[in-house]
């Protein structure tokens, strides 16, 4: 039976995308799409979301490309740029679980302790979680199993009776490793579809 479902936040529930501030920097798209895969890659994004401090993994990337500067630093200069839209669809299916009052809610994100209180001033239902836990502050991320325990620990949640939601498969195959029932996100349709068949909403 399932009674706590634990959410996945970017890509899940709000639209975070470096694209949206680098084209205001490049003219060239392949360009930007190049720089974001070269140069201020996801893998050294996920060192900051693990806790490393803004200021060190930027000056460790200027220090290796210097050339590009001034676009490393807009990285995290203008991060708050790259925050997009709630996706309302998955907005409206928290809402109506929350509202049931048959769950714990509870959000496991992958993001930095030094940008996240930016998204939960832009975006008030973050405020509707019984607790969140940031990989950033606790200097770890998912897919580490150890992530996902403190969560478990921290709300005591039995991982048998707990649902799963994230966008990034490697995530699902961790979280169901330790078993945790889990949904791979794809559209916020799909994840109703999904939790009907469950009989969750």
């Amino acid at each position: 039976m399932i009674n706590t479902i634990i959410f996945d936040l970017g890509a899940v529930l709000i639209d975070w995308n470096p694209h949206y501030m680098y084209r205001t920097l490049f003219a060239d798209e392949q360009e930007m799409k190049n720089f974001l895969a070269e140069v201020c890659t996801s893998d050294w994004n996920e060192e900051q979301d693990a806790g490393r401090p803004l200021q060190e993994g930027t000056d460790l990337l200027v220090a290796q490309f210097p050339q590009h500067e001034t676009n490393i630093r807009a990285f995290y200069g203008r991060w708050s740029e790259m925050l997009g839209q709630p996706f309302h669809g998955t907005v409206d299916v928290l809402k109506r679980l929350k509202a049931s009052g048959k769950y714990k809610i509870y959000a496991l994100t992958n993001w930095s302790a030094e940008t996240f209180p930016v998204a939960v001033e832009r975006y008030d239902f973050l405020s509707w979680f019984d607790g969140i836990v940031v990989s950033g502050t606790e200097k770890m991320r998912k897919p580490a199993p150890e992530f996902y325990q403190i969560l478990l620990d921290r709300y005591a949640v039995n991982a048998g009776e707990a649902l799963f939601i994230d966008d990034n498969y490697r995530n699902i195959l961790a979280a169901e490793k330790m078993g945790i029932k889990s949904i791979h996100f794809t559209s916020s349709e799909q994840l109703e579809v999904e939790l009907k068949g469950l009989d969750i909403i």
